[in-house]
């Protein structure tokens, strides 16, 4: 008959499994009106306390302003949020202190539904931002497959800036910037 782990040993183990359990289940709700829209996948939100949160869109990456469909993206990006009340699901910020997370809007075209619209897919959907495969591992497994099959269809159906023969990726845009 196999044994169970002493006392100790779960002692031991406790402090690493709570972390492991705030770090995957931790996650926190924004709600409020989108009062700027930076670019593509940067939007501002206007929470009930009057306070402004910068919004960095999870999953997803849209070419820059500057960049080719840059201001396409953005455009599409107004028109999916701009002024409309959104929740916001997050569990980190970045190096620039935003919020990073998935913005859920009510569909336009349904008045009286919940906010079950994911902006950031939908602009992947309509190839105006590219699945940021990079940080897959920071979305859910559902989540970075809804992406990067919107991804393979909106290359397939050459949508947005897949009907560029060759399209920069803004990571690689950035750099050349840089230089």
């Amino acid at each position: 008959m196999p044994q169970l782990p002493n006392r100790r040993s779960w002692i031991r183990f406790l402090p690493m499994a709570l972390w492991i359990v705030a770090h995957f289940a931790w996650s926190d709700t924004l709600s409020g009106r989108v009062v700027g829209v930076a670019d593509g996948d940067t939007v501002t939100v206007l929470d009930a306390n009057h306070q402004q949160h910068k919004i960095r869109l999870s999953g997803i990456d849209a070419p820059e302003k500057s960049q080719a469909f840059g201001q396409r993206s953005k455009e599409s990006m107004s028109a999916l949020v701009f002024g409309k009340q959104v929740d916001v699901v997050w569990d980190k910020r970045d190096r620039y202190k935003r919020i990073v997370g998935k913005v859920m809007v009510q569909p336009a075209d349904c008045p009286t539904c919940p906010k079950t619209l994911d902006a950031g897919l939908a602009q992947v959907t309509i190839g105006l931002a590219w699945w940021y495969q990079k940080y897959a591992k920071d979305q859910s497994a559902e989540d970075a497959g809804r992406y990067e099959f919107a991804e393979h269809e909106a290359r397939a159906r050459r949508a947005g800036l897949w009907a560029d023969a060759h399209p920069t990726p803004p990571w690689d845009w950035r750099k050349g910037q840089r230089r």
